[in-house]
């Protein structure tokens, strides 16, 4: 709805305005995120991290697959499908980031379900990859194309997006470089991607090389997740992407 600021004509500076009506989704998301940085003690971890290997290995796997008598590939892997693993990974070497603060204890999951951000028209939803840790790169690939899709068209169900023990969101699509992300609550934390860019660094004796890197930043609920750990998080992290 339109409208301007009583007893003043239509047009003066500041007055002129719509009023969107908030959407039940829009509701729900403005709620919980005001519960978590209200509620939860953030704190936020980044590393510059080098894909060189991990972009050479997806070109190389997605070139593998096989194409339908349309041209079409079976897959095509994206950078995001291999971070997920990898944290997949990382969350089970360290089970102190896949928890939730409750009342009187700390729950640590024995299951590992990342959930990842998609952005909707209605705002923001994370369908979930449940088991992860135990999908292959391509099973990964293929359930975030169908859980965006269905996000998308208002068709997810409760329990693809109800829940998950860590969140992923990656904004490097769009050029953002680097973000800090708000905790998806109950959940510790949540890892914000940046856009992958080209960087002159220093390599073997005394040179200078171009690499890939891509800016992550891992925010941290406080009260489960100590500074410590969240940094070995980030290095387990490293390892399964750089190696």
């Amino acid at each position: 709805a339109g409208g301007a600021a009583a007893g003043l004509p239509a047009g003066v500076p500041g007055t002129d305005f719509t009023e969107v009506p908030h959407t039940n989704v829009r509701k729900v998301i403005a709620s919980r995120l005001l519960e978590s940085k209200t509620t939860v003690p953030h704190y936020y971890l980044s590393v510059d991290l080098t894909l060189d290997r991990l972009l050479a290995l997806r070109e190389e796997l997605n070139a593998k697959a096989k194409k339908d008598k349309e041209g079409k590939p079976a897959y095509k892997l994206s950078v995001n499908d291999f971070v997920i693993k990898a944290c997949a990974l990382s969350l089970k070497d360290h089970p102190d980031v896949n928890s939730s603060w409750m009342d009187t204890f700390i729950r640590r999951y024995n299951y590992v379900d990342v959930s990842v951000a998609v952005a909707t028209d209605n705002g923001l939803i994370t369908p979930i990859i449940a088991d992860a840790d135990m999908k292959g790169l391509v099973a990964i690939s293929k359930e975030v194309k169908e859980l965006a899709a269905k996000a998308r068209d208002g068709k997810l169900l409760p329990h693809e997006f109800q829940g998950g023990t860590f969140s992923v969101s990656n904004l490097g699509m769009m050029g953002v470089t680097g973000f800090s992300a708000i905790i998806n609550p109950p959940q510790s934390c949540i890892l914000a991607v940046g856009a992958t860019e080209q960087r002159v660094v220093p390599s073997a004796g005394g040179a200078f090389g171009v690499s890939s890197v891509a800016r992550m930043t891992l925010s941290c609920d406080h009260r489960t997740v100590d500074g410590a750990v969240g940094a070995q998080f980030l290095q387990s992290l490293r390892r399964y992407i750089e190696d």
